[in-house]
Formats: structure tokens, sequence, C-alpha cells
């Protein structure tokens, strides 16, 4: 699993890992105003974060190509913590689903835990099949893997998560070379299928899609987090009111404030200014990921690094644009910003992996290996029989 060998430390990727750190830290900085300055209801967010370096640490000295014989036991292993969830799951009251398994004083989110797991095992899964993905026998094969963690989301219900799931899957399918033909053809099912879910939609759900639709409906009920989140952005202004000077974020006024609504703090205090140094930051480390996926001989490391990179990119989309309006509420977290530890050790979990997977050499870039020198015996005897 561990192979030195197959690393040349000289790809390491040091502007990805530069935007992480720097990400994580300033994450940890907004944070701690969200929180009022309490140092101690961060401590779970430092001592993650701490771990998540560690983690990126010891992927890095990972062999891609023999951890990724394990894609089926992660498979396996990810359906059945979203099915422990489904039965066992806790904190529809709070949160509004059964997302979360509670193991004595640890508190797990298995749907954040199984995103690296099915990014993972569908990486493997598309390069063995690539070739055959646009037959209908094998798509209808292909959907079912990548759908079936999917349909275990939605029955929690966390809709939010399982459109993150839909939207890496997509990307991935499509980097895997899916033929237009069926890609319009599933966005069409896809379209009905969301139509048909939105209009049967009860409860906050359906406040939520009503609320975006009219932001004026009902700012004082349904509407209230949404509108306080834009009043805190709105008086920032250019400079933002000040490190823990904020009067939405540090007086109460912002449901959420340290997960869902973390950014409407960062752009009440910080302006501007502190929202775009966030964005441009988010922008290297995307961008840093397409070229690990573009300049990646290895078709299963460029999947999953697409993967990580969609997985990321509508994390952050969805979270920003909620909070000024362009999409309706969900409990989509910011990476590296919002408060939970398991998604953001998973965020670090992902960020390694795509680091080892920059510096992973081929087989036959390793001159001392067995393998290596195998082949070099063979091609030698293949050369003197060409000669005689």
């Amino acid at each position: 699993m561990f192979n030195l060998k197959k690393k040349e430390f000289k790809k390491f990727d040091w502007l990805l890992f530069f935007s992480v750190a720097f990400l994580s830290i300033y994450g940890l900085f907004v944070l701690y105003s969200a929180f009022s300055g309490d140092i101690l209801k961060i401590r779970s967010q430092l001592v993650a974060s701490i771990l998540g370096f560690l983690f990126i640490i010891l992927i890095c000295t990972m062999d891609m190509d023999v951890i990724k014989k394990g894609a089926l036991p992660i498979y396996v292993i990810s359906l059945i913590l979203l099915l422990l969830t489904i039965f066992l799951g806790q904190g529809e009251q709070q949160w509004g689903s059964n997302s979360w398994l509670i193991l004595g004083p640890i508190q797990l989110q298995p749907s954040e835990i199984t995103k690296v797991g099915i990014i993972f095992s569908l990486s493997a899964y598309l390069e063995k099949y690539k070739e055959d993905i646009n037959k209908p026998s094998r798509l209808l094969l292909t959907l079912m893997f990548a759908g079936l963690p999917v349909l275990f989301i939605l029955l929690q219900p966390d809709f939010g998560t399982a459109m993150v799931y839909i939207f890496f899957i997509a990307i991935m399918l499509f980097s895997a070379g899916l033929s237009w033909k069926w890609i319009l053809a599933l966005l069409a099912l896809a379209s009905i299928g969301s139509l048909i879910l939105i209009l049967n939609l009860e409860g906050y759900r359906a406040d939520r899609i009503h609320d975006f639709l009219d932001p004026s409906r009902d700012t004082s009920g349904s509407g209230w987090q949404q509108q306080q989140g834009l009043i805190a952005i709105g008086s920032g202004m250019f400079k933002g009111r000040g490190f823990m000077k904020g009067t939405q974020a540090q007086y109460g006024y912002i449901p959420e404030k340290e997960t869902d609504y973390i950014f409407s703090v960062l752009a009440e205090e910080l302006g501007f200014i502190g929202a775009i140094l966030m964005l441009i930051a988010f922008i290297i480390m995307i961008y840093r990921l397409l070229i690990i996926s573009k300049n990646s001989k290895n078709s299963f490391i460029s999947l999953m690094t697409i993967g990580i990179c969609a997985m990321f990119f509508v994390h952050i989309f969805e979270n920003v644009a909620m909070t000024i309006g362009l999409m309706p509420v969900t409990g989509i977290p910011l990476p590296f910003f919002s408060s939970g530890g398991t998604f953001l050790l998973i965020c670090f979990v992902n960020i390694g992996l795509a680091l080892s997977a920059s510096m992973q050499k081929s087989t036959y870039d390793i001159e001392d290996t067995s393998e290596y020198e195998t082949l070099k015996f063979k091609n030698k005897r293949v050369s003197k029989i060409n000669i005689f």
C-alpha cells in the first residue's frame, strides 16, 4: 500500500497544497468569529484540521495502483454505512433528515464519508468498463452502480446531499466518454424527476422552494434565514464591518451561521475583499485539480480527480449561491469553512488523494521494480529473436 518508489515528489502540486492550507486557516478564523470568539467551540474543527494535514502526508505515500484494488470493498462499506443511516440515523428534528449516526460521543454523517468512497469506487468501475459505457446494457449497470448510494441518501431523506452525488457522478460519466445522446436522454429524465419531486415536496422543503421563487413571501418565518443572510452580505459592502464586528452575525440574527450560512459571516465582517479572497483561493484549488486530471495518463486517476473537483465545485457554488439568493436554501456546507469535523476530514482526504495522484508514476517509470526488470528481460529476448 505504501510505496515511495511509485511517487515522483518533484511533481507534488504545491499550489494546490498551499491554496488548501490558506483556506483551512482562513476558515478557522471566520468560524472563530461565527462562534463569537469561543475557542472551545472550534476545538473539534482545529483538531480535524491538524488530522487532515496528517492524512494528506499519509495518503501521499500510498500507491494508487494498490489501493485501487480495494475499490469494490470500499463501495460495499459505503453502501452498508448508508443503509445503517436509513435505519439508525438521527437528526430529523434538529437538521431535517436522519443523516447522522451517533456512536457514543462520536457523531458521524455517513453520506459525507461515503462521498470519497463512491468517487473512488466509481472511478475504478469506469476505468474498467469505459470502452463499453455507451452500450445500453453496460450503461444500465453503471447507472445502477452509481445510483444505489443516491437512492439510499434520498431515503434518509437528504435531497441536498443527493444532488451533490448526482452532480459529480454526472461529471464523471461525461468524462468517461458517455455519448451526447445518452447525456441528453438522462438530462431529460432528471428534469422530469426533479419536477415531480419539487411538486410533491412538503413542509420546510416546499417552503424553501417558495421562498426562493418569492424572497419577500415570508421574511419573518420560513424566509428569515435567507433574508438575514442577504442583509449581512449587503451590509458588509467593500471592506466589511470588521472582524467579529458584524451585527447580524454577532447578535444571532443568522440561523446556522456556523455551518450553512458561514459565508454570510465572512461577507459581513470582511466585505467584498474578504469574499473575493476566499473565491480566488477556491478557484486556484479547482484549477489545480483540473490540471491534475488533465495531465494524468492514468484513466482511474483522471476520473477520480475530476470527481473530486466536481464535488468541491458543487459545494462551493451551491453554498455561496444560496446565501446570495441565486439558489434555494439547502444544507450544503462550505468546504474548509463550515463547522463539521466529518466533512472537513473528508475534504482533506480528497485533497490528499488528488496530491497523491499528481505524484503517481506509471509502472514503466520505475526502473528498480521487479516488474520492470521482468519486462525489460522479456524485451531483450524479443529483440534477440528479431535479430536472428
